[in-house]
């Protein structure tokens, strides 16, 4: 198989992806709003890294490590509202808003579920669940005293992701994301006020980035529940409404979104355990790790854009009875993908000395955090292209236990492996580690391309499959 952005695989299929003037005016309504909405979250993250980066790497790499919470967490809630999704967009597509209201309740309640387990390790064992990243004992203090005041945040984080998520798969993008960038544009400029001491307040260093985040984050949350209950959209459902389902119905939602978010959690868990690693190499490497990973963040904006659009519209198309068109899609998203990852990684490679210019780091940091994005630049297309597979297609057509296979053996099988094997066995640096954590997706993305054409016809026999799917 040829690289997917060679000319075999473009040439003959320019027309047929840039002609259809439907798909890109729906593709549009949905991606502009979502592409804007994490690109404003990773730009904030970017710069709020950029002012703790300012206070030296033991800050940094404090506040990267604490993060591992929330990341196991976020994917959690990621996972729990990509299975939601999946029925949500297919109940839409029927204009069914009772059933759409069922599988909102039911996502709210395993989210907050979710927050309480991981609000008691952050509130309560903070120190604990960092030990297991880091040996260094000040990062440990730090972190631990970050984590007690961000732990408050993930309460409204579940109720937000669940009600953004059923606006957002029923066509409503705009007000969640204009809420979201609002709260935390104010957090921001929070974080920034206590982080730095300014208008005769303490400068609180790291503690101040928390207070900003807990903050920004309760206001977002309300701001989304009265604008979506006073203007009685879709999502604005009575407690009642939420609960009023069946166990037939309830075993159908949990069948596809428990493989979803076990996929989620088994995966996250995978990633955290990469950042074990790197803490075990030294706090320079947590600190590079840390930073890079926010400019990766900012660079994928257009990609969890594009999966979540995929998931929408090929969702809908589902619902709708429409399989044909759904198999069309499924392939346009794939190519467009991929030809966009390579040149986002192309401008990556170009402008990574720049940016890190930017922090306040040592020699050694600023070195690893560059060859790390060099790494980053180079398998660009192959990670964007796994996660359209993962979330835009096959999830999308109900595949979600297949999927969860696809998603996740590898970086269990391959890539933590010859990760541990390259620090601890051959004592390898963090760039080089790092590369080796990128086997799993080279082995995904390799599998995805063998078999692509299988896999896109699996999905879309699932699509029949799961249109079959009447609840009661």
């Amino acid at each position: 198989m040829g690289l997917p952005f060679g000319s075999r695989f473009v040439k003959g299929n320019v027309q047929e992806i840039f002609g259809d003037r439907f798909f890109f005016g729906a593709l549009a309504k949905l991606w502009l709003p979502i592409a804007l909405q994490q690109l404003i979250f990773s730009l904030l993250g970017l710069i709020s890294m950029m002012l703790i980066g300012q206070l030296g790497e033991t800050a940094v790499a404090a506040v990267g490590l604490a993060g591992q919470i929330g990341f196991l967490f976020q994917l959690l809630l990621f996972g729990v509202g990509s299975g939601s999704a999946i029925f949500i967009a297919q109940f839409w597509g029927k204009r069914d808003v009772r059933n759409i209201r069922r599988v909102l309740g039911i996502s709210l309640v395993i989210g907050l579920c979710g927050a309480a387990f991981f609000s008691l390790v952050a509130l309560v064992f903070p120190e604990f669940a960092l030990a297991i990243y880091s040996t260094d004992r000040a990062v440990i203090a730090l972190g631990g005293e970050y984590l007690r005041l961000v732990g408050w945040s993930y309460v409204p984080i579940a109720i937000t992701t669940s009600y953004a998520v059923t606006l957002r798969s029923v066509g409503n993008v705009r007000l969640p994301v204009a809420l979201s960038v609002f709260s935390l544009g104010l957090g921001l400029a929070i974080n920034y006020v206590l982080i730095f001491g300014l208008f005769g307040l303490p400068a609180l260093g790291v503690l101040g980035a928390a207070v900003g985040a807990v903050f920004a984050r309760w206001l977002e949350c309300g701001l989304l529940l009265a604008f979506t209950y006073a203007s009685q959209s879709v999502a604005a459902a009575s407690p009642r409404e939420m609960v009023l389902f069946d166990k037939p119905f309830l075993l159908a939602v949990l069948k596809t979104v428990l493989p979803v978010t076990l996929n989620e959690i088994v995966w996250s868990v995978g990633v955290s355990a990469y950042n074990l690693i790197y803490g075990r190499i030294s706090t320079e490497a947590v600190a590079a790790v840390s930073i890079a990973g926010t400019i990766e963040n900012l660079a994928f904006v257009p990609f969890v854009a594009l999966a979540n659009s995929a998931a929408v519209m090929i969702g809908n198309r589902v619902g709708a009875g429409e399989n044909s068109v759904a198999f069309v899609y499924a392939k346009r998203f794939w190519r467009i993908v991929a030809t966009l990852g390579a040149l986002i990684g192309v401008a990556i490679l170009a402008s990574a000395e720049s940016i890190l210019g930017l922090y306040k780091i040592d020699a050694t940091t600023h070195l690893f955090a560059r060859h790390i994005l060099t790494v980053v630049a180079g398998v660009m297309w192959i990670k964007a292209s796994n996660m359209m597979l993962v979330v835009g297609v096959l999830r999308a057509g109900g595949d979600a236990r297949v999927t969860a296979l696809i998603d996740v053996g590898p970086l269990w099988v391959i890539g933590l492996p010859l990760a541990a094997i390259g620090a601890f066995g051959f004592g390898l640096p963090v760039y080089w580690v790092y590369l080796l954590t990128m086997s799993d997706e080279a082995l995904k993305c390799a599998l995805a391309f063998s078999f692509q054409h299988a896999f896109i016809r699996t999905a879309c026999m699932l699509f029949g499959l799961s249109n079959c799917f009447k609840p009661t």
